[in-house]
């Protein structure tokens, strides 16, 4: 392999011209041939058995170049890309130069690389800043939240009534016959939770353990097409009714839930944190505005492949977030209307600001000789075992040394940034942060890369099937393959 020539391009391309030369292009027709011949069909030999010129002897010489020079490409690119030392960011488009023959052949491959990247000001900025506050009914939210947690449901002898739960079996008739998705059996429905299509729950109140009872309901005009707007049966059977049985607030209650003695200093705990909290997403959000503002001062000619790499990863981190609400991702596409190619262009603007935000840390690690040793890391992983409650060992096998040290980075660089700053009253700062619109990505604002808690949702269990019911919003948080050388 020789490079012929490597060029620089717009958009932080670059053009390698690139020479396979008679041995190497050898090397792949021999592998080309042991690849395809058994599917080639020699009269008087087994298949797989002819000889690789009895081959190029009936159907010519050229017969395996095709799938040699598809073998040879990724070596060769691969190979010239090194030699170059080039930082690649996304797959090549790769187009032949001339003829090939047994002598070799010249490709050319046009490919994205890792943009220069030009800094504007980094230090002295100022940004809005919220100050904390935290109030009785704040604390009081947090003890509701604990007290939802550990109200039980009990079974009761008497009708259903609103904030009951119903055990049901159900299915919905549509024109006298059964339509797909309208079938549950044992399902828990809480009455008042407007989870079923609209009417549906009203009809139930008043029902008892033992009651069967048919449900009239006319689907809303904007649900899906195959029932928006048709009147349809649901035969409900009650099994069980349940109430809910609410814990007292005392000091009974705070040791059960807890590891206070009394209520008051449960409150108080709670408050602490709840100011913790707020700091954090105070610092949070005044980290943030600064480096929108470093990321939008920096110069780079960004290549459309980071960009569209970055807009796939919002669109995968999406398809994550619905599978995690229970909700298949074709069928979520289905109630919405959306799109895939919607979704990805609705993602290509935060992804700019994503990737700006990328390169803007990057830059500033390299202004400022940023390094993270052995140390740091391990004193991270360590940290990591502790907030996820895991052996250190553990984290070290799910997450890689090197992706440590661009996070204790990428940290360094956005202190070094916040330490410089100035902080302002929100209603302060020079202008307004306009609303963010809905995208299908995890978030529309940028992020930069810092390490998440992991929540569990208590006392929540996977729901089986329910009557088809109105889709409810809910809120959410590659470049292709080089083709063959023709």
């Amino acid at each position: 392999m020789s490079v012929k020539s490597c060029e620089k391009l717009e958009k932080s391309q670059v053009a390698l011209t690139i020479e396979v030369e008679a041995k190497e292009f050898e090397a792949a027709i021999e592998k080309a041939y042991r690849k395809m011949r058994n599917k080639i069909n020699v009269p008087g030999f087994r298949p797989g058995k002819a000889p690789r010129k009895i081959i190029e002897g009936m159907y010519g010489v050229e017969v395996f170049f095709d799938e040699a020079i598809n073998i040879a490409f990724p070596d060769a690119y691969e190979a010239a890309v090194k030699e170059k030392e080039l930082q690649v960011v996304g797959y090549p488009s790769v187009e032949l130069v001339g003829e090939c023959s047994r002598q070799g052949f010249i490709f050319k491959a046009v490919a994205p690389v890792y943009p220069e990247v030009t800094l504007g000001q980094y230090k002295g900025l100022s940004a809005p800043k919220e100050e904390v506050h935290v109030t009785s009914e704040d604390v009081d939210r947090r003890i509701q939240t604990l007290t939802d947690r550990n109200t039980r449901l009990v079974s009761v002898e008497r009708e259903a009534k609103e904030g009951d739960t119903a055990v049901i079996d159900f299915e919905g008739f549509l024109d006298g016959k059964p339509f797909d998705g309208g079938k549950g059996s044992n399902h828990s429905l809480e009455l008042g939770s407007h989870s079923f299509v609209p009417g549906f729950e009203e009809q139930v109140i008043g029902m008892k353990a033992g009651d069967e009872k048919d449900i009239d309901i006319t689907f809303p005009e904007d649900y899906h097409a195959d029932l928006a707007g048709k009147a349809v049966v649901f035969k409900v059977k009650c099994h069980e009714v349940k109430e809910k049985e609410v814990p007292v607030l005392d000091d009974e209650f705070a040791k059960d839930v807890s590891e206070f003695d009394t209520l008051n200093e449960l409150k108080a705990d709670l408050e602490k944190k709840i100011t913790e909290e707020r700091e954090k997403d105070a610092q949070r959000g005044f980290e943030d505005a600064l480096m929108e503002q470093v990321a939008g001062g920096i110069t780079a000619d960004i290549p459309d492949a980071m960009v569209e790499g970055q807009a796939r990863q919002f669109l995968e981190n999406f398809r994550t977030q619905i599978a995690q609400q229970g909700i298949p991702y074709d069928q979520y596409m289905q109630m919405t209307g959306m799109s895939e190619a919607k979704l990805l262009e609705d993602a290509k603007e935060p992804a700019l600001r994503q990737v700006k935000m990328d390169l803007a840390v990057m830059a500033i690690i390299k202004a400022e000789n940023i390094e993270a040793g052995d140390e740091d890391v391990e004193e991270e992983y360590k940290k990591m075992a502790e907030q996820f409650g895991m052996d250190v060992e553990m984290v070290k096998k799910y997450i890689q040394a090197d992706q440590v040290k661009d996070q204790i980075c990428s940290r360094r660089a956005v202190e070094i940034v916040r330490e410089s700053a100035t902080a302002v009253k929100p209603e302060e700062a020079a202008a307004p942060a306009s609303a963010e619109e809905e995208k299908p990505a995890e978030e529309a604002k940028p992020k930069r890369t810092r390490k998440k808690k992991t929540e569990s949702a208590e006392g929540e269990t996977a729901e089986e099937k329910k009557p088809a019911r109105k889709p409810r919003k809910k809120k959410t948080e590659e470049p292709e393959e080089p083709k063959d050388a023709e």
